[in-house]
C-alpha cells in the first residue's frame, strides 16, 4: 500500500491516508488513528496494517488535497550513502578527487539534519546567499519498521517498513570546503521526501526498480536500484553492529551517475528550475527551486 500525509483544502491539519489511483482514501475516516506517520510506523501491528490495505470507501480527489512529504518530520537525521552507485562514484571523483576520490571497500555513511521534509509541490529553497552550486539527486529511502540491533544480512530485510524517493539536495561547494559532507547537504529545505511511502511487501526484494531524475524535463538520471555497490542488506546489517537503528529511521542509499556536478561547464540549479525524482512503483516527487 501506498501512504501518504495529507491536508485538505482549505484546512491546516496533517491526516493520513492511502494513495488510490487519483485519489487519497484517509485512514481516521475508517478507525486507524495514529498522531503522525511515525507513529504508525513505530506502533502499527501487520494485523492493522492488512486491515489498512483492505480498507474500502469513497477517496479524496487530488485536487482537493495537498500531499505532504509521507514523514514531515523525521525522528532522527536522515542517514545517507556516499558514493553508492559505482558510476556516480566515477563522476564525483572527476569534480573533486580530494573531497571524492575514496576507496568504496567499505560503505560511506553521512548524516543529513532534517528538521522539516518538504512533499511533492514544494520548493527547494536556493539559499543563493550560501550556494552557487545546487545539485541534486535522486535517491530510494529506506525506511526502517522496527528497531534493529546487530541485525544479520539475511535477516535485514525483516526490520524495512517501506520505501520512498528522497532528494539529497546538496550545495556542492559547502559540500567540500568543510571536507566532511554534513552541513552542505543539511540546509533548510534540502530534503524532499514523497509522494508516499510504499510497504516493503509491494516489491521483490532487493528492489530492482528504474530510478531517475528530470531537470526542466530532461532526463538527466536513469539507473536501476539493483545497482547498489553496497546492498540494503549490508547497509542494515553493518549499522546495527554499532548502534540501535530505531523504527523511523531514513536511510538514503545513494544517488546514480547524472548529477550536475559530474557534468562538465553545467549550469547548476536555480531559481525556476524543475526537478523530478522518480522511482518506479512509488512515484515521482517534484519540486521548483525558489
Amino acid at each position: 500500500m501506498k501512504l501518504v500525509t495529507f491536508i485538505r483544502s482549505g484546512s491546516e491539519k496533517e491526516e493520513l491516508g492511502l494513495l488510490r489511483g487519483e485519489g487519497v482514501l484517509p485512514l481516521g475516516e475508517h478507525g486507524f488513528s495514529y498522531a503522525d506517520m511515525n507513529e504508525l510506523i513505530c506502533r502499527s501491528t501487520a494485523e492493522e496494517r492488512a486491515a489498512m490495505a483492505a480498507a474500502e470507501g469513497e477517496t479524496l480527489p487530488l485536487a482537493s488535497v495537498r500531499l505532504l512529504s509521507p514523514i514531515p518530520r523525521p525522528m532522527q537525521d536522515v542517514l545517507c550513502l556516499g558514493l553508492n552507485y559505482a558510476d556516480h562514484a566515477k563522476e564525483a571523483s572527476g569534480f573533486s578527487s580530494d573531497a571524492f576520490g575514496v576507496e568504496l571497500a567499505a560503505p560511506i555513511f553521512f548524516s543529513k539534519r532534517v528538521s522539516y521534509s518538504q512533499g511533492s509541490g514544494a520548493p527547494i529553497p536556493a539559499h543563493r546567499d550560501l550556494t552557487r552550486q545546487l545539485d541534486y539527486e535522486s535517491e530510494l529511502g529506506v525506511v526502517i519498521g522496527r528497531d534493529a540491533w546487530q541485525v544479520s544480512e539475511e535477516d535485514a530485510k525483516d526490520y524495512i517498513f517501506g520505501y520512498t524517493v528522497v532528494n539529497d539536495v546538496s550545495a556542492r561547494e559547502v559540500q567540500t570546503k568543510h571536507k566532511q559532507w554534513h552541513f552542505g547537504k543539511s540546509l533548510e529545505g534540502f530534503c524532499p521526501m514523497g509522494p508516499c511511502l510504499v510497504t516493503a511487501d509491494e516489491f521483490a526484494f532487493p528492489p530492482a526498480q528504474r530510478i531517475y531524475t528530470t531537470l526542466n524535463g530532461k532526463l538527466m538520471q536513469d539507473s536501476n536500484t539493483d545497482h547498489l555497490i553496497h546492498s540494503i542488506s549490508e547497509i542494515i546489517s553493518v549499522l546495527s553492529q554499532g548502534f540501535v537503528l530505531r523504527a523511523g529511521s531514513i536511510i538514503a542509499t545513494g544517488t546514480p551517475k547524472g548529477v550536475l556536478m559530474g557534468i562538465k561547464d553545467a549550469e547548476f540549479l536555480k531559481p525556476g528550475d524543475v526537478v523530478v525524482c522518480g522511482i518506479e512503483g512509488i512515484g515521482e516527487l517534484v519540486n521548483t527551486v525558489e
